[in-house]
């Protein structure tokens, strides 16, 4: 089964504003680790870190195909997007201790930030046979 996970965020650039060299660093070390273990278990699919919400544009369809571009899409919003990771494993209760191990990332100290991680099935086309 495969399943995307997302790292939700409040506040600021990632929430580092402020943080010490060494903290980012830290969340950073956390993270290469964090994937590398998943690799080397087969789970890794694919995970990317996000542009801030300030650099998101919303791009709809004119009439005539046209792109209509808007800021976006968070405006009102404390949360944002900051990353995804997709992982192939067996259960979903896997995927659960997966996001919870990715949840204690360090942040501003090394303290274990516990962010929340959004846990989503991957879903799979209907066959049209």
């Amino acid at each position: 089964m495969k399943f995307m996970m997302h790292m939700n965020v409040k506040g600021g650039p990632y929430q580092m504003e402020g943080w010490s060299q060494d903290d980012v660093k830290g969340m950073m070390g956390f993270m290469d680790q964090f994937n590398a273990e998943l690799s080397a278990k087969g789970q890794l699919v694919s995970a990317e870190g996000l542009v801030s919400p300030d650099q998101t544009r919303i791009v709809k369809a004119n009439d005539d195909g046209s792109p209509v571009v808007t800021d976006g899409p968070f405006a009102e919003s404390k949360e944002f997007i900051a990353g995804y990771w997709i992982i192939q494993v067996a259960s979903a209760e896997e995927a659960y201790r997966i996001a919870a191990k990715a949840s204690t990332c360090p942040g501003q100290g090394g303290k274990p930030m516990n962010m929340p991680i959004e846990v989503r099935a991957v879903g799979e086309a209907p066959k049209t046979d």
